[in-house]
């Protein structure tokens, strides 16, 4: 999820509770190094660190700091697939092309799963689980759409009404789709802990060093920076919507889709008997709402993360605050008093077909980028991924060649995903609104037929 840079609003959470990270200096002399990487998020961090274990020099040009952007502003959803939903991308590629990218992006997860333990990076907080949830109640549209899951390989499962009301308490919610493999992280210190085992494994990262431009000629490509150059065999662009001063061609194939994600304040037992289920939850294929419980080791309690409210353009979180509490005490309504301790915006750049770039876009210059929603399983996926192709002369990424950059319609384009975007969520709302009365309907016929017997 490549979000921008947010200095306008307090710290996010994830701030509040980063992990100690040592500073990193500008860089301020000239390099030679087989491998140049632009972005220290996570898949820029991902290359970095697959280069070096195989014995290469790399360097890491970031503008800010490690993680400034997507890798640290997320929701923290580790999850298997892409954001293109299973049957666009087998209408597309096929069953047996679609088997292959799902088979990738699980290899995604699992590398972060690995990174984790077998590192022990503190302070990221694993937890297991991904509910998905539906808020219609079309139990056989489920039904069928596991089985799709599976048959691509995913470890999938249905729960019914009854088993998703038992571990959340919305009267809003009916069947979900439970992926036992995603789970979710605490993402900035997943970033934090990647940046270290990258330089552990011989990479350098410099801060406040932004890529200013790059010539991508010759055998050995050359990009300035405020004080100094790098000579390198290979670029990696790393970056998403944030790439457009240094390749605004390639900007322009992302829309920039911009969230809210907030924290309360503790809410103490309330919390826990009301969303039982510890895992991540989304009740939707859209912006709203994805949340979880964060901080449960807190004396004082757990806290809800919650986020939502997408727009295609920059606005100041303090705008959705309201709006994104009304949201919780809809879904909750006895959950009692929300106050919010942390409120911030993120922007991701989704592609047209939102699937990500990944792969060499000419001799020596490669693309990880666009991972539109689904980033922290595929940043870990397109970065192993582009390493391979590096050193090793690996074609695996071709996979994603039919996928290619496409022009995200600018202004209009952006008009076009706002539009979109409220028309389907009224069109979802109704939908939920005739479950919810045909369910309250089906409930006061049980109740007179038992008054009748």
């Amino acid at each position: 999820m490549a979000m921008t840079q947010d200095t306008t609003t307090a710290p996010t959470w994830y701030e509040a509770t980063r992990v100690a990270s040592p500073p990193r200096e500008r860089l301020a002399h000239d390099l030679d190094v087989d491998v140049c990487v632009i972005g220290a998020g996570l898949a820029g961090l991902t290359v970095a660190r697959e280069v070096a274990r195989r014995g290469w020099s790399v360097v890491v040009l970031e503008g800010a700091s490690v993680a400034s952007a997507a890798s640290g502003r997320n929701t923290g959803f580790v999850l298997p697939g892409y954001s293109e939903s299973i049957d666009a991308m087998i209408e597309r590629i096929g069953l047996d092309h679609t088997k292959q990218l799902w088979a990738l992006a699980e290899q995604g997860l699992d590398y972060v799963r690995r990174a984790i333990d077998d590192n022990k990076l503190p302070g990221v907080a694993k937890t297991d689980g991904w509910l998905h949830v539906d808020k219609a109640d079309h139990a056989d549209a489920t039904r069928a759409s596991v089985e799709r899951l599976r048959w691509i390989g995913a470890d999938a499962e249905m729960w019914t009404t009854a088993q998703v009301r038992a571990q959340l308490a919305n009267k809003r919610y009916f069947n979900a789709v439970h992926f036992r493999s995603a789970f979710h992280i605490h993402p900035l210190n997943y970033a934090l802990g990647l940046a270290g085992l990258a330089e552990t494994a011989g990479a350098r990262i410099f801060e406040d060093t932004p890529a200013l431009s790059i010539d991508p000629a010759g055998v050995r490509k050359r990009i300035v920076t405020p004080n100094g150059r790098v000579r390198a065999a290979h670029v990696v662009l790393a970056g998403n919507v944030q790439l457009g001063a240094l390749m605004p061609d390639i900007a322009a194939t992302l829309l920039p889709v911009t969230t809210f994600v907030m924290v309360t304040e503790p809410l103490g037992e309330r919390l826990q008997e009301l969303v039982r289920y510890r895992g991540a939850i989304s009740d939707t294929n859209r912006a709203d709402n994805h949340y979880r419980i964060v901080d449960g080791k807190n004396p004082s309690g757990p806290r809800l993360q919650w986020s939502g409210r997408m727009r295609v353009w920059q606005a100041d979180p303090q705008r959705f605050k309201a709006a994104l509490v009304a949201d919780i005490k809809r879904n909750y309504p006895d959950l009692g008093p929300v106050e919010v301790a942390h409120l911030w915006r993120g922007t991701l750049g989704r592609t047209v077909h939102r699937m990500p770039q990944i792969g060499a876009i000419s001799d020596g210059v490669w693309l990880a980028s666009g991972f539109g929603g689904h980033g922290l399983n595929t940043t870990a996926m397109a970065g192993d991924l582009v390493a391979r192709g590096i050193v090793e002369g690996d074609q695996t990424w071709r996979l994603f060649a039919p996928y290619e950059l496409v022009w995200a319609g600018g202004r209009l384009g952006r008009a076009i995903a706002q539009g979109l975007y409220w028309s389907r969520s009224s069109v979802d709302e109704a939908k939920a609104g005739l479950s919810r009365y045909r369910e309250r309907r089906r409930l006061a016929k049980k109740r007179k037929k038992k008054r009748s017997n």
